[in-house]
């Protein structure tokens, strides 16, 4: 494995970028400033394989913590409503930094199959584009990242509840069409091969809903699949849209094999045998 300190000294020179430490502000806000937030730079490092002990990480997973509410759902931006999408990306941060099993998250897990929406996924009521009749479904991008935690606890495979949040994304793939309050779609940004997973893209897609048996077999999952096949070099992934702010990191440079993305693949056709 290829030694990404230069990467992972780059990141944490940013932590103090939003005023406070570890990445955030004066006033606890962790999810400002990505990818340089708390919870996408956390997530970034565990990726890059900063030991889970080192104090920054260690730090930044307080911050996480102290954000939880009683019931579950995690308040990450001060004095502001509480959203699907902030408890789930909350969720997803802390099972990369190993807690999937902490039992301070079952609430969490509960609360997001008890608040899961009529459609399979998750939605909330906020309407940046006003309202239509795609605002009525569930939000895409945090339905796959919910997914991604989700496969980290026994509730995959053996919960028909994240059976109905697979077949909300495989439907997705057959309409395409952007939806939800937040308008995910599946376009030309959707089919580049993005890396690491911090937005809704054909490679996180096929890599999250690889580890359920739900979609596996099913002839959406595996036209994706044939899809994300087409734009291997090799057997190696090539990284297509990485996030501006991230082009000069090595693990992840545009055009270029990425070693890590790479592992992500061979672990998800390992999912399949």
């Amino acid at each position: 494995m290829a030694d990404y300190k230069n990467d992972i000294d780059c990141i944490l020179s940013h932590r103090q970028d939003n005023g406070a430490e570890f990445w955030s502000t004066p006033d606890n806000n962790i999810i400002k400033g990505g990818p340089f937030s708390t919870l996408e730079a956390t997530y970034m490092l565990a990726e890059l394989g900063l030991d889970a002990t080192d104090p920054v990480l260690g730090g930044a997973a307080a911050l996480i913590w102290q954000a939880q509410r009683e019931d579950g759902r995690f308040s990450l931006v001060p004095k502001s409503s509480i959203f699907p999408c902030q408890t789930i990306h909350a969720a997803k941060t802390l099972c990369y930094l190993g807690f999937a099993q902490d039992a301070r998250l079952q609430p969490t897990f509960s609360h997001l199959l008890e608040t899961q929406y009529s459609d399979g996924g998750w939605r909330c009521n906020k309407f940046f584009f006003g309202h239509g009749p795609e605002t009525e479904a569930s939000n895409p991008g945090p339905t796959l990242s919910a997914l991604d935690a989700f496969r980290q606890t026994p509730l995959a495979n053996s919960d028909e509840r994240l059976d109905r949040a697979v077949e909300f994304l495989l439907n997705h793939w057959t309409t395409r069409a952007p939806l939800g309050p937040c308008h995910y779609g599946i376009g030309t940004l959707f089919h580049q091969v993005a890396f690491p997973f911090l937005a809704y893209n054909l490679f996180y897609y096929v890599f999250v809903l690889s580890f359920y048996d739900a979609a596996q077999r099913d002839p959406r999952f595996l036209d994706a699949l044939f899809v994300l096949q087409s734009k291997l070099r090799g057997d190696q992934i090539i990284v297509e849209r990485p996030h501006a702010k991230l082009a000069k990191l090595d693990f992840c440079k545009k055009g270029e094999p990425s070693e890590l993305a790479t592992e992500k693949y061979k672990l998800l056709v390992d999912n399949l045998k």
